[in-house]
């Protein structure tokens, strides 16, 4: 059960990041701090994507 579990949350983790990522790319911050988040959130998915979450570029919108 562990496995399926883990996969699960596995997969919900990648579809947050890509919204992350998705979301860093569409904000109106700069190239250099778009760059640093997308690194941040690719080389540490889960605190990369919870401090993204808190302190990350906010939409343009």
């Amino acid at each position: 059960m562990g496995i399926e579990v883990g996969g699960l949350l596995g997969l919900i983790l990648l579809i947050l990041n890509i919204w992350a990522i998705v979301s860093t790319l569409s904000s109106r911050a700069g190239v250099g701090s778009k760059v640093l988040w997308i690194v941040l959130i690719l080389i540490l998915p889960l605190i990369g994507f919870i401090l993204w979450l808190l302190l990350g570029p906010k939409s343009g919108r």
